[in-house]
């Protein structure tokens, strides 16, 4: 006998192959990123979250309301002229309605599940006017008082809504974490804030900013 199988020397095609897995493995290893976990690269940290979005976003709204808002007097007595006008100037259109930034000084009256009445000197008779106060804050005025947090944004509905409920529990915690709802009726505040105009006698305030006076 020549030589046994053990002592075959490589076919010219395995070690084509061979070489081929080498340099395959080699581009995967070049093609291949390692992201640390918790970097902004983990796709966990780039997954929308509400809470995050609202935290940073709630600030620069706070201040676009404060800068924009007219006092509560003012505001009904433009819309009281021209609604169209004072929508135009005060105002952002959200879907169907219009939600209208706003300040006022009022006294508080009886609430119930966080909405307090308010009483504000100088408005016509017959306009209602409320603030929620938590703990559970609804509605997107927050969201969609700026006019730039826009859905094609976000990737679903879902995702859009939740950009709400996380500016709202940003403002929440920023603003009404010490606020005494059980001795709250009675007391004058200072509130400032946004309302979606569904009835123009009607407005429920979402706050930016609350104080005790």
């Amino acid at each position: 006998m020549t030589g046994t199988a053990s002592g075959r020397k490589p076919s010219k095609r395995k070690v084509v192959l061979a070489i081929t897995v080498v340099a395959l493995l080699g581009a995967m290893a070049l093609d291949t990123k390692v992201v640390q976990i918790g970097s902004g690269e983990d796709v966990r940290q780039q997954a929308f979250n509400p809470d995050r979005f609202g935290q940073s976003e709630f600030p620069r709204i706070r201040d676009i309301v404060a800068q924009r808002a007219p006092d509560a007097v003012t505001l009904a007595a433009a819309l009281a002229a021209d609604k169209k006008a004072a929508i135009a100037t005060y105002g952002t259109m959200a879907g169907g309605f219009a939600v209208m930034p706003v300040t006022l000084t009022g006294r508080v009256g009886d609430g119930a599940s966080g909405i307090f009445g308010l009483t504000v000197d100088g408005l016509p008779e017959g306009l209602t006017i409320r603030v929620q106060t938590g703990p559970a804050i609804n509605g997107t005025e927050l969201r969609d008082i700026s006019g730039d947090i826009a859905f094609g944004a976000f990737k679903n509905q879902i995702e859009y809504q939740d950009a709400g409920a996380g500016i709202n529990r940003a403002m929440a915690a920023d603003q009404l974490g010490d606020l005494d709802r059980d001795t709250l009726s009675g007391k004058t505040v200072q509130v400032t804030g946004a309302f979606t105009m569904i009835n123009p006698k009607s407005w429920l305030i979402t706050p930016v900013a609350i104080e005790v006076q």
